[in-house]
């Protein structure tokens, strides 16, 4: 078999398994162990086989087996388990991946994993490093690609994990070791390892292990359910008062993981380069401003507050504020040291000696001590910022680490009070644990190799083992609204209905419900919730506002302007609302009633240009056409849309000015890019329009030849 052929065997395996149908996944695992002569696996099947009959057995006899539950639950863990050494024996002959290379070289010089954390242990209190190195790479590489951890090598990395001696760098990516080998093979062993990291004082181990517990969960969340072992140990760990805190940190940290790409894309193409502009435009001669600046900044660089920048530097601030890893896009390029190319030293806590890529001497203790604490930054990328540093002439070096001291301690200092809180301590660490797995499966050279967990954007509040612990009032709301915020409607709604369904009285949920369906489209759907909410909470003007939207988009323009009118009232002040109102009565061919409502709007707010266009296109509906040419010239004196040239043309068409008219139609083309088959379709869409207002049916054609002619 081929590797593709092992890994589509391995997934019809555990779908079956997944679904209960245990006697085609035994025949796919039979089809497994023949496809790649593994016959030593056979028995082991056949065991599973006849316990899985005898159970059968018992069931149609009818006979009460309270064991049958367990054995059930055994049965199917087993062949999970089966399943996993088949495929891992199969892949190490054939797999060419960095996880079967490693493991092919551990299998041909084994290296002891009982024995290393304890060695380990002994070449930190002899300083030895070089060997704790040699050591700490051969432990992790063990733990990540070694399937099943024996009972003796899982006792020694327990040991390790609960002392005080072990450094903290060697239980963080001890922890991280464990999680990428569970992420391939479920251990329960392993996953026992991992609580008892969560359970540490070091808070550096500790949410490194609650984050990996809560990936494993999620990754075999279809089999965990048979590991009777995890309940009692996650119901410790629930004893923990951070608990429900972390659990909600974690999963927030993984939506905002999603919202990464994105920003950075905004970053490379709108943000950075307004502020390469703006820096091009402060200092045009090429000059270093440092070096000309005196003591102070020239006040005369400050942001007009009104501006482009200012607007996208505040959106930048505000991203950082939220969480959103604004950082990636600067490191993105800036991972081809030979440090990255080991896979454990993607997960390793920042300690920036390295004989192997750059002398401790290269670089100032001081700057080297501001990165180490800088929160903003996660593990990896500090470790790019001081490869490249290291790399820079000694002489630039100097200048350019004071000036980096200098702002990143700035920056470090304004967190520094909050990160004195436990709390954002819990949230900085998970925050840069999270980025770290996020740049090595988004980086990392052969990233392709590996299940990528955050393509999956896990939901962990949707685990069974987790809802005991998930709070109505605090957790599932919080991520809720945070996915509300990002966009992420059809997840909010989920959660939004499962809130429902324990409060079935609450306004506010329906309507969240309700915005989530009319944001997926759902308009049937949303003004159901509305108007269950609007029922217990008929004075949102909100919510009237939204119900009278769901109506004219069902084309019910009388229920709309019932709540329209409604919605007038409520905000007498509000220019947009007799806009609405006027729309209504568009609708319904009431054009005098639509004009005052759009006169009415162009009043309460001056040179109301949504209110011009209004009154234009209804004008020319009604056939005043004068009227809709003066409201157009307005229109197309300040900042007109492809739309209003478009509509303009229009109107001269009706008043016989088709020279003016040409001319107006040319001019939508160019705003509409040029594309005149597009233009085509809207100008063909207000073909009835047209004629209603007099215009002969047979000039349409002719005017739209025109067009393609130049004038």
């Amino acid at each position: 078999m081929t590797t593709k052929e092992i890994n589509n065997v391995y997934r019809r395996v555990a779908d079956s398994l997944n679904t209960g149908a245990l006697k085609t996944a035994f025949e796919w695992i039979q089809t497994l162990i023949s496809g790649v002569q593994l016959h030593a696996f056979q028995g082991k099947l056949n065991e599973l086989q006849e316990t899985y009959r005898y159970m059968l057995d018992y069931y149609v006899e009818g006979s009460e087996d309270p064991m049958q539950k367990q054995i059930y639950a055994g049965i199917r863990s087993g062949a999970y388990e089966l399943t996993d050494r088949i495929r891992h024996e199969a892949l190490i002959v054939e797999s060419p991946t960095v996880l079967y290379s490693h493991a092919r070289t551990l299998r041909d010089h084994p290296a002891d994993i009982a024995m290393l954390p304890d060695k380990l242990q002994e070449q930190y209190e002899l300083d030895d490093f070089n060997g704790c190195e040699a050591s700490g790479e051969q432990l992790f590489a063990g733990l990540w690609t070694k399937p099943f951890l024996s009972e003796d090598e899982t006792a020694a990395v327990s040991r390790a994990l609960k002392s005080d001696a072990m450094p903290t760098v060697t239980k963080c990516q001890t922890v991280s070791a464990l999680l990428l080998g569970l992420q391939t093979c479920f251990d329960m062993r392993k996953l026992h390892l991992l609580f008892d990291a969560a359970g540490q004082d070091d808070e550096e181990v500790r949410i490194r292990a609650y984050v990996a517990v809560l990936l494993t969960l999620y990754t075999y969340r279809q089999r965990t359910v048979y590991y009777p072992a995890i309940l009692p140990r996650m119901e410790i760990l629930a004893e923990t008062p951070e608990f429900t805190r972390i659990l909600q940190t974690v999963a927030m940290r993984f939506i905002l993981a999603r919202e990464t790409e994105k920003v950075s894309l905004r970053l490379r193409e709108e943000i950075i380069p307004e502020l390469v502009k703006f820096a091009s435009k402060m200092n045009p001669g090429g000059t270093d401003p440092f070096e000309q600046a005196g003591d102070g900044m020239n006040p005369e660089w400050s942001v007009p507050e009104n501006s482009t920048l200012a607007s996208k530097i505040e959106e930048y601030s505000h991203m950082q504020e939220e969480g959103i890893d604004v950082m990636h896009s600067t490191f993105v390029d800036l991972k081809h040291f030979p440090f990255f190319h080991t896979v454990g030293n993607w997960f390793r806590p920042f300690m920036p000696v390295y004989p192997q890529d750059v002398s401790l001497s290269a670089i100032r203790p001081a700057t080297i001590e501001v990165i180490r604490l800088a929160p903003f930054m996660c593990n990896s990328d500090k470790y790019s910022l001081f490869f490249i540093l290291s790399q820079i002439p000694e002489k630039q070096r100097a200048t350019m680490t004071a000036r980096l001291d200098s702002q990143l301690d700035a920056m470090t200092g304004q967190c520094a009070e909050e990160l004195k809180s436990k709390q954002n301590r819990v949230e900085c660490i998970t925050s840069q644990y999270v980025q770290d797995l996020f740049r090595f499966y988004k980086l990392f050279a052969r990233r392709r190799e590996f299940d990528d967990i955050f393509q999956y954007a896990p939901e962990f509040h949707y685990l069974s083992i987790l809802k005991p612990y998930l709070s109505d009032t605090e957790i599932l709301p919080g991520i809720a609204e945070l996915y509300l915020r990002k966009g992420y409607f059809e997840n909010a709604q989920g959660i939004c209905e499962r809130l429902l369904a324990r409060h079935p009285d609450d306004g506010v949920l329906y309507q969240k419900t309700g915005y989530c369906k009319q944001m997926l489209g759902d308009m049937h759907g949303a003004l159901e919730d509305y108007l269950r909410s609007e029922m217990l909470n008929p004075d949102s003007k909100w919510l009237v506002r939204r119900i009278g939207h769901c109506y004219k988009e069902l084309k019910q323009p009388e229920k709309a302007l019932e709540f329209y009118r409604r919605y007038e009232k409520m905000t007498p002040g509000n220019a947009q609302a007799p806009l609405l109102t006027g729309h209504c009565y568009m609708d319904l061919k009431n054009y005098a009633e639509a004009l005052k409502h759009y006169f009415k709007a162009d009043y309460m707010e001056h040179e109301h240009v949504r209110a011009w266009r209004a009154i234009a296109w209804c004008s020319f509906l009604s056939g005043k056409y004068e009227q809709a040419r003066n409201y157009y010239a307005r229109i197309l004196a300040g900042s007109p849309q492809m739309q209003d040239c478009l509509n303009a043309g229009h109107t001269e068409l009706a008043l016989g000015q088709t020279k003016k008219a040409l001319e107006h139609y040319r001019t939508a083309i160019t705003l509409n890019d040029g594309n005149f088959d597009n233009f085509q379709v809207f100008f063909s869409n207000d073909s009835v329009d047209l004629i209603q207002a007099g215009v002969d049916p047979s000039a349409i054609p002719l005017v739209l030849d025109l067009l393609q002619y130049a004038p």
